[in-house]
């Protein structure tokens, strides 16, 4: 709930988490605003608005729909709620959307949106349109805490966690701007079984429809896990955006004491950042390595209850030049792969490059080599095409203007805006 403290949020420092407690910005209208809560959340908040129970159990469900099967942000515009009771709702709550600063289009149709949270935090997400998909790059965090060396967002400080309503904001957003909303049919759309890929909605965008999520931008997800949960939770839901578990995709870069949670309690695909396969390197690329290694990894992986043939777990791999690139290093990444006997296939991402790095992409030889040799193996090694890189929207490259302030800055900022608002 956007409206009410946080419980204690772990921010992470170097390696582990440190609890620091934040109190989320109320609005300053003081309304609470609805984005990001499931049906029992918004159930309780219309009894502390003086609800009874019966009341506020229908009307919970019906907001739920508007909310997240409809993408409603007008209480007048919810006709199945009486005159009176839409006014009643306008003056306690809203349903908000995050701020856009900027939209970018890049030569390839892949959108990148620059967004800015109540209390003036920017975060990225990105929208790549394919032929047969159309897959949303969702952030958990303003800023990141794992200082990955080869990745833009790793060079920014950790400012905050972001909460499930601008987590499933950004979702909302982007169907949003994919007009994919339906239309006419005031029918839920119906829950999705586990056990089984959902089609496509039947909904009529501009273009190409948003069918898939990855936890893959700014932060790390499992650093967030509570309010990833939370929100992911609100976007599989049957009876809003009804988005099946097996399209979505978390990423982590190796959080192991989450992993098996992650799968307890998310149930969604597991993407894992490997990048080397050697402890020096990879102590190098992705520091957490030096608290939980390749090995141990690995072995979290094998142990990973959603893994299956029909569910291998996704390896990123990102292409460096004359760093983690070599026959060598393919050769051993199979061994690593079939060690473990883990169903698994290994993304291979041409390194992105961004200002200052001082890494550089593999050559297109020597990736289409790595590739043959993990493909030898057995395991399937597709190479991504780099998306974006004109708008800086490719993978590694999200990075916003925000950095970590103090609370007194904070403070002051807040009574500086105060004041021109008269």
């Amino acid at each position: 709930m956007q409206s009410a403290a946080n419980p204690i949020m772990p921010i992470p420092g170097l390696i582990d988490p440190v609890p620091v407690p934040r109190a989320v910005t109320p609005r300053t209208d003081g309304r609470t605003d609805l984005l990001g809560l499931s049906r029992p959340q918004i159930k309780s908040v219309l009894e502390e608005a003086g609800l009874d129970m019966k009341a506020a159990k229908l009307r919970s469900k019906q907001l739920f729909h508007w909310l997240y099967h409809r993408g409603e942000t007008d209480f007048e515009a919810m006709t199945d709620l009486a005159k009176p009771m839409r006014g009643w709702m306008a003056e306690r709550f809203v349903v908000g959307r995050p701020q856009v600063v900027e939209a970018q289009v890049s030569t390839d149709g892949t959108r990148k949106w620059l967004l800015r949270s109540d209390d003036g935090q920017d975060y990225e997400m990105v929208f790549i349109p394919d032929a047969d998909r159309g897959t949303l790059c969702v952030s958990s965090q303003v800023g990141c805490t794992l200082n990955c060396r080869f990745c833009h967002t790793g060079t920014m400080r950790l400012v905050r966690n972001l909460t499930p309503g601008e987590i499933v904001g950004q979702v909302m957003l982007a169907r949003d701007a994919l007009g994919e909303w339906p239309k006419g049919n005031m029918g839920s759309a119906a829950a999705i079984p586990d056990d089984e890929d959902e089609d496509a909605p039947q909904y009529s965008p501009d273009g190409r429809m948003l069918t898939n999520i990855v936890m893959m931008g700014m932060g790390e997800p499992l650093y967030n896990f509570e309010h990833v949960r939370d929100a992911l939770k609100v976007v599989m839901d049957g009876d809003g955006l009804a988005l099946s578990r097996r399209r979505i995709t978390l990423s982590t870069s190796g959080v192991i004491p989450m992993m098996a949670r992650a799968s307890e309690e998310i149930g969604v695909n597991l993407a894992v950042s490997l990048h080397a396969v050697t402890k020096e390197v990879r102590d190098e690329l992705v520091p957490i390595n030096k608290k939980y290694g390749i090995e141990e990894l690995l072995q979290a992986c094998a142990d990973y209850p959603k893994a299956s043939n029909a569910r291998r777990i996704t390896f990123e791999y990102v292409m460096i030049k004359d760093k983690n690139d070599s026959d060598d290093d393919a050769r051993e990444l199979v061994r690593l792969i079939r060690k473990y006997k883990l169903p698994a296939k290994v993304n291979l991402i041409p390194f992105n490059p961004w200002p200052g790095t001082d890494y550089e992409c593999s050559t297109p030889e020597r990736i289409r080599s790595f590739s043959s040799i993990v493909f030898e193996g057995g395991i399937s090694a597709p190479v991504r095409t780099p998306r974006g890189r004109d708008i800086m929207a490719a993978c590694g490259q999200l990075k916003s203007a925000s950095e970590k302030k103090s609370r007194a800055e904070l403070d002051r900022l807040a009574e500086e805006k105060q004041a021109a608002l008269g």
